[in-house]
């Protein structure tokens, strides 16, 4: 452990400058295996549901696989683009909100059009274990539930290496085209894709969040 440098964070800094990079992602500068492999084993030591450990992590960097997994995610960004879900359209009534609604979808549509640049891919997956390995509304908290916190160490571990990632739930919208291309046994289902690359710039700062008293309830809602 620890073969890489590492950023100098503090606990809080780490967690609330974690942010979603796509325009910052430095598209050419290779990012070494070692390094995606360091910030695996930090993924792997989340806690798992009932200690199952039955996460997966497919590393892409061969550029053919990754043009294919961007055709797929381009495809299924302009449908939501097109759709009533389409993330620049929230919060209409919100002008605040909305604008800032807009900037992350300009954020989106770039990583979108250069997703096929970004010179790793990391796909965090779940085997299911249990019956016919089929993911179900019955078992699914227990799966997510598995794979989330590996995948945001992966996350973290990667922002205290100087690597920017985001969470992507696009490519879970096309299951079936990714389940070919990744060729995922049918019990293995796939939680998001996690674009990896170096950073542009030098820092990050806390996001713009809506006060805490808004979203905190005391013993009721």
């Amino acid at each position: 452990m620890n073969r890489c440098p590492i950023v100098d964070l503090s606990p809080d800094e780490l967690l609330t400058t974690t942010r979603s990079v796509r325009k910052r992602l430095d598209l050419t500068k290779p990012v070494p295996i070692a390094l995606i492999r360091e910030c695996l084993e930090i993924a792997v030591q989340a806690p798992t549901s009932s200690n199952l450990q039955n996460w997966g992590f497919v590393v892409v960097t061969d550029a053919a696989q990754r043009r294919a997994i961007a055709d797929v995610y381009r495809r299924t960004w302009d449908w939501i683009v097109a759709s009533p879900f389409a993330v620049a359209d929230r919060f209409r009534n919100d002008p605040a909100r909305n604008r800032q609604q807009r900037k992350v979808s300009d954020s989106a549509q770039y990583l979108a059009d250069h997703f096929g640049d970004v010179p790793v891919l990391v796909v965090p997956c779940v085997e299911v274990i249990d019956g016919d390995g089929t993911l179900t509304a019955e078992n699914a908290n227990q799966y997510w539930a598995s794979i989330m916190p590996a995948a945001w160490n992966y996350m973290l571990a990667a922002r205290s290496r100087g690597l920017g990632t985001t969470w992507t739930g696009v490519t879970v919208m096309a299951e079936e085209e990714m389940r070919n291309i990744l060729r995922l046994p049918d019990n293995v289902y796939h939680a998001t894709t996690i674009p990896t690359a170096y950073y542009t710039g030098t820092t990050f700062r806390r996001a713009e969040r809506i006060p805490l008293d808004d979203v905190v309830h005391l013993e009721r809602w």
